[in-house]
């Protein structure tokens, strides 16, 4: 399987980060282990603009399609969805190794 890697940032009113925030930990899919989550962050970048950058690495594609149809991520996209804006992308990942080496 190919790693896939979902890195970006999203835009939101600076008046909604904590709740956006808090949002997002309710369907953080790092807390199951057989959820095929390797890492997920949300990390609040300038909380002036209600800039937030999005990092998160799955074990392969199949993991990521059933995080996004659980129930629990379908409401918070559909909570959100008018209300962000920025540019997250997915890339395939191969050739995983420790950053020196």
């Amino acid at each position: 399987p190919i790693m896939i890697i979902v890195l970006g940032h999203v835009d939101i009113a600076p008046s909604d980060i904590a709740a956006f925030c808090h949002d997002i930990e309710k369907i953080d899919p790092a807390q199951n282990t057989e959820s095929g989550c390797i890492s997920y962050s949300v990390a609040v970048a300038n909380p002036a603009r209600g800039r937030l950058h999005i990092a998160e690495r799955w074990q392969d594609q199949p993991a990521l399609n059933a995080h996004l149809q659980r129930p629990e991520t379908q409401a918070f996209i559909k909570k959100w969805a008018g209300r962000i804006h920025g540019e997250v992308f997915k890339y395939d990942a191969t050739n995983e190794r420790p950053l020196g080496a």
